[in-house]
């Protein structure tokens, strides 16, 4: 098995949820084989950056210099990873995938990159428009749309800024730290708002599938009427490939 190097901590409760999807998820895969107790799991290192820290430290759009400071963050934590002996490394949160050009310079170990990930499992999909949901620089950028537009799947235009602002604040307040008993609610609403039927959802910030805790392991499900898209489950799931298929 290859070791699998985890950049966590933005924020923790998706860093958490990360390492249980591959363990249990090695477990499945290896239980299948025939392979008795205890089921084997990749070796795993994670390196926990600061939320609070790597926030203050966001840039500008379409202002590379502004990013330094983060992009520096995330560097030097990948590169800790590859120093302890990681194979490959995964980023466990969207926002710095949208950096992830420059961060990875000067890192030699594979990064796993979410946007591939799920546009893979969104083509498996019948699925021609998209709604991408997430922080503030994911809802703003345009890198899962250039990704989805690929396939052929067209992604939302950019939401109002005041509409972006109210998910932010959703993924701040209500799930932080996990998905209160509010934030279910809230997000479907919000997708009520902003989603036509068939519209696959993106919930392409880490914390936004905890609104969902029977579908935490499914890259594709559907729920409240909606067709949802899991990054983080279709990161893992290719995490998984990549450490224990030959």
């Amino acid at each position: 098995m290859k070791k699998i190097g985890i950049l966590g901590g933005v924020g923790w409760a998706s860093t958490v949820d990360y390492y249980r999807a591959i363990a249990e998820g090695s477990g499945r895969f290896f239980a299948q084989r025939g392979h008795g107790s205890p089921l084997p799991i990749p070796p795993m290192t994670i390196e926990s950056v600061t939320q609070a820290k790597t926030r203050a430290l966001r840039g500008v759009a379409g202002d590379e210099a502004s990013w330094a400071g983060f992009d520096a963050v995330f560097r030097e934590a990948l590169l800790t990873l590859e120093a302890s002996g990681c194979d490959f490394g995964i980023i466990a949160s969207n926002t710095p995938h949208a950096r992830l050009h420059a961060i990875r310079q000067g890192v030699t170990m594979p990064i796993l990159s979410i946007f591939d990930a799920t546009a893979e499992v969104t083509a498996s999909t019948d699925a021609t428009r998209a709604l991408v949901l997430g922080t503030t620089v994911t809802m703003q950028a345009t890198h899962y749309a250039n990704k989805l537009g690929e396939i052929g799947i067209s992604a939302n235009a950019r939401l109002p800024e005041s509409e972006i602002a109210k998910m932010q604040a959703m993924i701040d307040g209500d799930f932080y730290g996990g998905a209160s008993d509010s934030a279910r609610a809230r997000l479907l609403a919000f997708c009520n708002r902003h989603a036509e039927h068939g519209t696959a959802i993106l919930l392409a910030c880490t914390e936004l599938p905890l609104a969902f805790p029977d579908h935490l392991d499914d890259p594709v499900f559907e729920a409240d009427g909606h067709l949802f898209i899991n990054p983080s489950a279709a990161h893992v799931a290719a995490a998984l490939e990549e450490a224990l298929v030959p």
